[in-house]
């Protein structure tokens, strides 16, 4: 049973990667506005109800990815080590990503990944479906830090410090990556900038929210 389980979880990931694939290759070709759901599901040999039921919409073909990774900053103040500061625990995650090359913080070999890069600056819906990602991700580790220390007002000033350097530090690798750095070059930079970045926020919250 557990090995039928594994087989269907890959047969699952292997098939939305696939919709994800065609999707991203047809809208960059063609604009994300002239390609069709029945389109998507044609091209990548599936059928039209098989496309919401992994993604929910169109916009969620695209982005639903990189919406995965919203709760990331929640979860790097919740598994923090005792003593640890939000700033501290969210640094260290970040360095982690930049030397496992994690896609979800820009660092991606895969050129679809630009590709989506690129539809959302193009595209005013996925932009704004973007906007509501990150003010998600805000809210998540707001809601994290809130636990902590009861003041659901300074929580939400500290995550928007937070989640803003981090997403300041993502937006620079998709512009090095757009303009042709490579992999290694990106990471170098990024992992020199999150140092600064994080310090310049630490300065600012100074180890709130105090011990864990």
């Amino acid at each position: 049973m557990t090995e039928e389980l594994g087989l269907r979880a890959r047969k699952k990931r292997q098939t939305a990667a696939r919709i994800w694939s065609v999707a991203v290759d047809l809208c960059s070709e063609r604009g994300f506005d002239h390609v069709s759901v029945a389109q998507i599901a044609e091209a990548a040999d599936v059928s039209k109800m098989t496309v919401f039921n992994y993604f929910g919409t169109k916009e969620g073909v695209i982005v639903g990815p990189m919406e995965q990774h919203a709760a990331d900053p929640a979860r790097a103040v919740r598994e923090r080590r005792p003593g640890e500061s939000a700033v501290a625990a969210m640094r260290r995650q970040f360095l982690a990503q930049i030397a496992e090359r994690d896609p979800s913080i820009g660092l991606s070999g895969d050129p679809r990944a630009l590709k989506v890069r690129q539809l959302v600056n193009e595209t005013p819906t996925l932009a704004h479906r973007m906007v509501i990602f990150h003010m998600r991700s805000i809210q998540l580790l707001a809601d994290a830090l809130a636990e902590e220390t009861g003041d659901m007002l300074l929580a939400r000033v500290a995550a928007a410090q937070l989640t803003g350097a981090r997403n300041a530090l993502i937006m620079e690798n998709h512009r090095r990556a757009i303009a042709g750095d490579s992999l290694d070059e990106i990471a170098k930079g990024c992992a020199d900038a999150a140092e600064r970045a994080f310090d310049l926020v630490e300065k600012g919250l100074q180890g709130y929210p105090g011990n864990a």
